[in-house]
């Protein structure tokens, strides 16, 4: 495994690799790595010859600099995880090789719409900072397949309408989301929580699974059933943040030509703020 934080290094070891006609599969990733971002590394592999991994804290999608300097950093626990699943490149940029002129005169990528709305309302920037960093990084490693969790879904969604925008000549493959076995989606802050913690987390997940059978069973009194939601995390110790239940194309609200929606859910343990997401297949009251 090679490691590199110069770019021009970083392009001309990929140029070699594409004068060999070796497929590229890029999997970019903020470190802290876990079985979830191994997964990405293990889907990469199968559609690619060549695997390379970022690890980059972006501190353009942090709000707030406490949040930003205790995110997890472990690299070289990542570098010993990445080295056993036979990864070809690990790219390890500073801040001041992404932003060599401070991000105050960073040019700047935003989605129209989708980073705006549902997380994006809430976090302002914080997509703006996401399709900025990871077009920089396309731009630096030029993969032909990169690949990303669904348990980010407005954030797939966003760089999947980035790429289509852009007419970025790169194919964005999302994969499944990797849990724990009580069912918590895994996440670098699960690293964060206290064993008390840790063991409520769990419940953001089954609250997840109560609204999806509640969907299915039927009901489409939406607020109501947020609201019920809402209650059920606050018995178990959780303080809701954000839950959608929204079209899974759009993410705008569900209509009558909504096939599949999508709950997106979000709570704060503590200071760790948890989220996860569930698609659900669905026919509206006007389709039935």
């Amino acid at each position: 495994m090679q490691t590199y934080a110069d770019i021009s290094a970083l392009r001309e070891q990929i140029q070699q690799y594409k004068r060999d006609g070796r497929k590229v599969a890029f999997v970019p990733t903020m470190g802290n790595l876990h079985e979830g971002h191994l997964t990405l590394v293990r889907k990469a592999r199968e559609l690619a010859d060549v695997v390379i991994v970022s690890i980059f804290v972006n501190p353009m999608q942090f709000e707030r600099a406490d949040d930003l300097n205790s995110y997890p950093r472990t690299l070289e626990e990542d570098y010993n995880k990445l080295t056993s699943e036979n990864v070809e490149i690990v790219f390890t940029p500073t801040p001041e090789i992404m932003y060599p002129y401070g991000l105050d005169k960073q040019t700047s990528v935003e989605v129209p719409g989708l980073s705006t709305m549902l997380e994006g309302a809430s976090r302002p920037g914080h997509f703006r900072g996401v399709a900025t960093v990871v077009t920089k990084l396309f731009n630096i490693v030029k993969p032909d397949v990169a690949c990303f969790g669904e348990k980010d879904f407005q954030q797939l969604a966003v760089i999947r309408q980035m790429v289509a925008d852009l007419c970025m000549d790169i194919e964005i493959v999302g994969v499944p989301t990797v849990r724990e076995m009580d069912g918590l989606a895994m996440s670098s802050r699960n690293n964060l929580l206290s064993l008390n913690e840790r063991q409520r987390a769990p419940v953001l997940a089954r609250t997840m699974h109560w609204i999806s059978s509640a969907l299915r069973g039927g009901r489409r009194d939406y607020d109501s059933i947020v609201v019920d939601a809402q209650d059920q995390l606050r018995a178990a110790g959780l303080e809701p943040d954000q839950i959608f239940i929204r079209d899974s194309r759009t993410l705008l609200p569900v209509s009558e030509e909504t096939k599949q929606v999508v709950i997106l859910m979000s709570a704060f343990l503590g200071k760790v703020r948890l989220i996860d997401n569930k698609v659900v297949d669905f026919v509206s009251e006007q389709q039935s």
